[in-house]
Protein backbone atom coordinates (compact mmCIF):
# COMPACT_ATOMS: atom_id res chain seq x y z
CA UNK A 1 0.00 0.00 0.00
CA UNK A 2 3.09 2.38 0.86
CA UNK A 3 4.58 1.61 -2.44
CA UNK A 4 1.54 2.66 -4.20
CA UNK A 5 0.81 5.61 -2.58
CA UNK A 6 4.62 6.33 -3.08
CA UNK A 7 4.37 5.89 -7.01
CA UNK A 8 1.29 7.76 -6.86
CA UNK A 9 3.44 11.04 -5.15
CA UNK A 10 6.02 10.02 -7.23
CA UNK A 11 3.82 10.29 -11.34
CA UNK A 12 2.25 13.53 -9.75
CA UNK A 13 5.38 15.23 -9.39
CA UNK A 14 6.75 14.06 -12.19
CA UNK A 15 3.75 15.61 -14.38
CA UNK A 16 4.28 19.19 -12.20
CA UNK A 17 7.88 19.17 -13.02
CA UNK A 18 6.99 18.05 -16.70
CA UNK A 19 4.21 20.65 -16.82
CA UNK A 20 6.51 23.53 -15.42
CA UNK A 21 9.69 23.04 -18.41
CA UNK A 22 6.68 23.21 -20.53
CA UNK A 23 5.35 26.66 -19.30
CA UNK A 24 8.33 28.06 -18.63
CA UNK A 25 9.72 27.34 -22.23
CA UNK A 26 6.30 29.09 -23.52
CA UNK A 27 6.67 31.92 -21.23
CA UNK A 28 10.09 32.55 -22.25
CA UNK A 29 9.04 32.85 -25.88
CA UNK A 30 9.14 36.37 -27.14
CA UNK A 31 6.19 37.73 -29.22
CA UNK A 32 8.87 37.46 -31.80
CA UNK A 33 9.33 33.69 -31.70
CA UNK A 34 5.67 33.50 -31.21
CA UNK A 35 5.09 35.29 -34.82
CA UNK A 36 7.77 33.13 -36.30
CA UNK A 37 6.05 30.21 -35.91
CA UNK A 38 2.60 31.33 -35.55
CA UNK A 39 1.73 30.23 -32.24
CA UNK A 40 -0.46 31.39 -30.00
CA UNK A 41 0.65 31.31 -26.63
CA UNK A 42 -2.94 30.82 -24.60
CA UNK A 43 -3.26 28.17 -26.91
CA UNK A 44 -0.15 26.39 -26.43
CA UNK A 45 -0.47 26.82 -22.68
CA UNK A 46 -3.91 24.60 -23.02
CA UNK A 47 -2.33 22.36 -24.99
CA UNK A 48 0.97 21.78 -22.76
CA UNK A 49 -1.78 20.83 -19.91
CA UNK A 50 -3.39 18.50 -21.76
CA UNK A 51 -0.32 17.07 -23.16
CA UNK A 52 0.94 16.78 -19.10
CA UNK A 53 -2.64 16.03 -17.13
CA UNK A 54 -4.82 14.30 -20.32
CA UNK A 55 -7.57 16.73 -19.91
Amino acid sequence: MFKCTLDSVRSRLNKRRRYNRLVNEIMGMTERDLADINGNRTDMLRHAYSEVYGH
